[in-house]
């Protein structure tokens, strides 16, 4: 019986042991699971990132950051996506959580640095560059910053300073000349200012902010309006749908007495931009000017709403209805008027004359007393010559935005910042920085999507006969569209998608062999920017019925975006990664992804993956004209210029109307030195809409 015991005791004991190494086993495989799962979500957050899909990636980046929220890294790139939502508090709060996680992450510091710059914390902006600057000192983004957040700190010796080692060490960084010529303006050296601009244009002539902070220098200071047209025109050439561009040359047009060419100007920018509140102002004392006058309502009232408080604005408006024998509507503006401004002459006399048109003759009459009585008193006082006065005509004609004289009601209004020095400090870490840049490239892929961005001049939807009739067997939940515009997800659509993900895959386990709901969970897949969960849907597709073209097609996008994306990686494309910053990818993290093969260099075997795609299709479809022009894209990318302009013809052969394919065949023969054919097709592409070839045409007869 003992021995019976002790055996029982040693097998307990054992079975007990063996259960703990099981769990301990278990628990590490759950682990290692687990850390697989949330560098996965990670590396697809980052990916939504680059494409700038940024309310998805914080999506991601709050799973991550649930599971394992001691990580540093998902609330740096979830920074990045907030701060490119404009969200600065938010992008302040996680930047602060990554750097308590891990101090080393030098990109932190700069998005909490913009961060702060955004909330008027300068000085916690200058300490977080000085940080930054610890680590890599002669970083221009972080030495920019620096000097900007001096300036709005109004530590001026320290601004100079700044920017002068930063144009020491990057003398043609062009951002540099223009920060620093928008200094020297707020301190009114503006021949220090123009010299600036003057190299910042040396620099780099096919910018267009230098030509356009010029171009107000010349009139505001220098009265030389004629030389100030011809930087602001060229600016407008740069960029033609600048809305303060238009406003800015539309006062020198004012100024050259250009009254035609000036509404024109007003009428654009706000075609542009309808809330554009200067340009809403001007135009409506130009239209009262010229007689205009239930068009100059219309501009005040609209005015109005969004500034009640203006009364300079709201005096034009009593005007306005006074003469438009609106004298009740008049009256009350007078009143309010009258009520800030107790001794404005011209308000008394207007509203007495009001109300005995009204039939109130005493109350007129009181109100030309009082007219008259201030107008008494006013010639025994001394007269106080206004600032400025003499220093400059352009003070006779135009008003600045914080000026609330009352007696300036009838000039045109300019704003405080005129030369383009915004309150709101913008950095380059936000958007899309190759536009920024103003570099030209290559129209994109055209994809499978449900979503497609607005154009302002191309709004029809391409027909498309194979897609139509994709559509047509309603197969799917949604129409398909298909577009070259990516269209970034907002929350509702994110959930939206992440639902049908769910719903299709029900659908799977109750049929496997059903090529359709793999075809569109892919396609969610794509959408959520997962591209390894699409590729893995679009083989089964290809399995299950391997002559549908769209999953050929929709795959070599997806092969052809994971090259994108990790050239981007490897800084093979200039920029790292589009919204992120001088070093988006700490180095821990990048070992960690090279671990799982998340981050490699692309072999010649993956494009050649994604060619053969291209050609199944087209070898299913021959007249799809989109399968040639995105092939063409890809032989762009590896150089093969001659194959790509066989492509793109082919594309143009199969649909003349090909906007896309008349700009990037262009570009190409550009490239290749073919510069009359090449502008040929850019003024073709801008002929069907493509405006942007205009800019590229200019640039090419400079």
């Amino acid at each position: 019986m003992d021995k019976m015991r002790t055996f029982e005791e040693i097998f307990n004991n054992s079975m007990r042991r063996l259960c703990v190494l099981c769990f301990l086993l278990m628990w590490c495989c759950l682990r290692v699971a687990g850390q697989l799962n949330t560098e996965r979500i990670t590396y697809i957050g980052r990916n939504a990132l680059y494409f700038e899909d940024y309310v998805l990636a914080i999506q991601y980046f709050n799973q991550v950051i649930r599971v394992k929220p001691y990580l540093a890294d998902p609330y740096f790139y979830r920074s990045v996506a907030k701060i490119s939502l404009d969200d600065y508090v938010g992008a302040e709060e996680d930047a602060s959580a990554a750097i308590e996680r891990n101090p080393f992450i030098v990109g932190a510091y700069q998005v909490r640095g913009v961060a702060r710059q955004n909330l008027g914390d300068y000085q916690g902006a200058i300490d977080d560059y000085t940080i930054g600057l610890r680590y890599i000192p002669e970083d221009k983004q972080f030495l920019l910053n620096k000097a900007i957040a001096e300036v709005q700190s109004e530590q001026y010796d320290r601004a100079d300073t700044t920017f002068a080692r930063l144009i020491t060490l990057h003398g043609s960084y062009y951002n540099a000349y223009v920060s620093r010529g928008q200094f020297n303006i707020m301190r009114g050296d503006t021949a220090a200012a123009i010299a600036d601009l003057d190299k910042a244009i040396a620099v780099d002539k096919h910018r267009a902010q230098a030509y356009a902070q010029r171009a107000v220098l010349q009139a505001m200071y220098n009265d030389d309006y004629a030389r100030a047209q011809e930087d602001i025109d060229r600016a407008l050439r740069l960029e033609p749908n600048n809305s303060s561009f238009l406003v800015n040359r539309a006062m020198i047009r004012y100024y050259r007495d250009n009254l035609r060419g000036s509404m024109a100007d007003y009428d654009k920018a706000l075609d542009v931009d309808p809330t554009n509140l200067i340009a809403r102002y001007n135009r409506g004392l130009l239209r009262l000017a010229v007689g205009a006058k239930n068009d100059a309502l219309s501009d005040f009232d609209y005015y109005l709403q969004r500034e009640p408080d203006n009364l300079l604005a709201r005096y034009n408006r009593a005007i306005l209805n006074d003469e438009l024998g609106n004298l009740r509507d008049a009256i009350a503006d007078y009143d309010r008027v009258i009520e800030a401004y107790p001794e404005f002459i011209q308000a008394y006399y207007a509203r007495s004359e009001a109300k005995r048109k009204l039939g109130d003759t005493a109350g007129g009459k009181r109100d030309y007393d009082k007219a008259m009585a201030l107008y008494d008193k006013s010639k025994k006082q001394p007269a106080v010559a206004e600032k400025g006065a003499g220093t400059a005509s352009a003070d006779d004609k135009v008003r600045r935005e914080s000026d609330k004289n009352i007696n300036k009601f009838d000039r045109l209004l300019v704003a405080d910042n005129t030369a383009g020095v915004d309150r709101e400090y913008s950095s380059e870490i936000r958007g899309r920085i190759q536009d920024r840049s103003q570099k030209v490239a290559i129209l994109p892929l055209f994809a499978l999507t449900y979503y497609e961005k607005d154009d302002d001049v191309r709004r029809e939807v391409m027909y498309v006969p194979q897609l139509q009739e994709l559509n047509r067997t309603r197969l799917l939940r949604h129409r398909l569209l298909l577009a070259n515009a990516a269209h970034p997800l907002d929350s509702l659509q994110v959930q939206s998608h992440f639902k049908s993900v769910s719903d299709y895959s029900r659908l799977i386990d109750i049929n496997p062999t059903n090529p359709v709901p793999y075809f569109g969970r892919a396609l969610d897949f794509l959408l959520l920017q997962d591209f390894d969960n699409a590729l893995h849907d679009l083989d089964r597709v290809i399995q299950l019925s391997p002559t549908f073209m769209f999953a050929y097609f929709t795959r070599a996008f997806v092969r052809q975006k994971q090259i994108e994306y990790s050239l981007s990686t490897l800084g093979r494309e200039g920029d790292l990664v589009r919204a992120t910053i001088a070093d988006p990818l700490p180095a821990s993290q990048s070992r960690k992804l090279s671990d799982l093969g998340l981050l490699r260099e692309p072999s010649s075997v993956e494009y050649e993956m994604v060619l053969r795609d291209y050609e199944q299709a087209i070898a299913l479809a021959p007249d799809f004209a989109h399968l040639y022009y995105n092939r063409a894209n890809v032989r762009c990318g590896r150089r093969d210029f001659k194959a790509a302009v066989t492509d793109y013809t082919a594309a143009i052969e199969r649909n003349a109307d090909f906007a896309e394919a008349y700009y990037n065949r262009g570009l190409v023969y550009i490239y290749m030195g073919e510069n009359e054919k090449g502008i040929a097709d850019l003024s073709k592409a801008g002929e069907l809409g493509i405006v942007s070839s205009y800019n590229v045409i200019k640039r090419l007869s400079d």
